[in-house]
């Protein structure tokens, strides 16, 4: 049974135990990454492919006549089109809750940097200002404790669940937003009342078509003038240049962004070219640490296990097949 994966270099830099792949598949073959043009040839004869980010259309799954299972090495399952894969009899499996503690530490590090302003204090003292300071400390910037702040979370799925036990435990008042437009729930509030009421606001909502935008020009304006803006989620979510007018207007206190609308990055991004010092932009890495990028290959190789003893796991497409 032959095994390809498509885009390895997305999950591992040589860091990662891999030997199960060999005792499960008698072939398989990582490749760093894959493009458009090489997607065709390296798939033709596998029976299992592995995808992180490479986009398995319809035309690609037809031209594979011995597929039969796909793992994406992650949770969200936009680059697979479902519904061929399903016409092919196709077994689809994902990952999910592998990188709770991971995203949750990142946004509490990128809210602190911001809420006790740990940049700008680096820099000055890499500038000297330390140094010539008439005191013992420098008190140039105001620092925010996150106790007593509230704390306003927009999607409750397994990491916006984590992440409010978390700011709970720094002794933040936790805000879930009701969805947009639906009936209010126990234990939910508005979203309006959310976005105007909370110090922070921590997204965690997948990308669709309800969410796209759904913090854009208007959202920002209700927001407090103080308030700190995380986003780990998708980048769709958060106009971009309604947040960077935002933030230079003083509408908002500060934002954190790990995701971009365009990854790579496009040239002009209007975030990457603010140069605002209330702005941090990491590279898609909240989700990315040692022991989060090991369960999520443990967990493939799980899903290749269990799909090989005729008990597939974690399955999104409709008509799961067993391995012959």
């Amino acid at each position: 049974m032959h095994g390809v994966f498509l885009d390895i270099d997305t999950v591992d830099r040589g860091d990662l135990d891999l030997a199960p792949f060999d005792s499960l598949l008698t072939r398989w073959t990582a490749h760093r990454n894959t493009g458009p043009d090489e997607l065709t040839q390296r798939i033709h004869d596998a029976d299992v492919v592995i995808s992180n980010k490479v986009m398995l259309d319809s035309t690609a799954l037809q031209s594979a006549a011995k597929l039969k299972l796909v793992c994406i090495a992650a949770t969200g399952t936009n680059n697979i089109d479902l519904d061929a894969a399903r016409v092919r009899h196709i077994t689809v499996c994902n990952v999910t809750a592998y990188a709770t503690t991971s995203v949750v530490e990142h946004v509490f590090s990128q809210l602190l940097i911001l809420a006790r302003h740990l940049d700008q204090y680096r820099e000055a003292v890499a500038g000297g200002r330390w140094q010539q300071s008439s005191g013992f400390c420098l008190l140039d910037y105001p620092i925010r404790e996150l106790a007593g702040l509230s704390l306003g979370i927009i999607g409750h799925g397994e990491l916006g669940q984590a992440v409010a036990a978390m700011g709970r435990a720094f002794g933040m008042d936790v805000l879930v937003a009701e969805r947009k437009g639906k009936p209010l729930r126990p234990g939910r509030t508005p979203l309006d009342t959310v976005l105007a009421t909370a110090n922070v606001i921590s997204l965690h909502c997948p990308l669709n078509a309800e969410t796209r935008h759904l913090i854009g020009t208007r959202e920002l304006e209700l927001m407090r003038d103080d308030a700190i803006l995380v986003n780990t989620a998708r980048g769709g979510i958060v106009d971009e240049t309604a947040l960077v007018d935002a933030l230079r207007a003083g509408r908002i206190g500060g934002a954190a962004v790990d995701v971009l609308t365009t990854e790579p990055p496009a040239a002009g991004n209007p975030l990457l070219e603010s140069g605002l010092p209330n702005l941090l932009v990491t590279p898609h890495i909240a989700w990315a640490g040692i022991r989060s990028r090991q369960r999520l290959i443990n967990a493939v190789i799980e899903n290749i296990r269990a799909w090989q003893a005729g008990k597939p796991r974690n399955v999104i497409s409709s008509q799961p097949v067993v391995a012959s």
